[in-house]
């Protein structure tokens, strides 16, 4: 009994770890600069900014609009930063990894 407490404890802590935080946000604006693909993105009062490089696949420069934005578990994701993914749309995305994802993206606040 007490393996299964333990293997059940264990579980929902890597659960928990690999949690992805899910946030609704609007798309301001993008533009391209220098190789790289800037999009200024408002999250309830938060103005942050999201960056990608222009040739990496996955790196697409949204409409403005709403989106949701996905933030990854830490190391996870091809940026030395805050990797995020980003989805259209109002509605949730249930499976994120069967989405159509917008890009991958590096989140700056500004």
């Amino acid at each position: 009994m007490k393996k299964v407490i333990l293997l059940v404890s264990v579980v929902m802590i890597v659960a928990a770890l690999w949690a992805q935080e899910k946030s609704q946000v609007k798309v301001k604006g993008s533009e391209s600069n220098n190789g790289v693909v800037i999009v200024t993105v408002q999250e309830n009062q938060s103005t942050l900014e999201l960056q990608c490089n222009k040739n990496s696949a996955g790196c697409e420069a949204p409409a403005a609009g709403s989106y949701w934005m996905v933030r990854l578990p830490k190391n996870w994701g091809m940026y030395d930063c805050q990797n995020v993914d980003l989805y259209p749309g109002t509605e949730e995305p249930t499976d994120t990894h069967n989405g159509k994802k917008i890009g991958d993206f590096c989140l700056v606040t500004k």
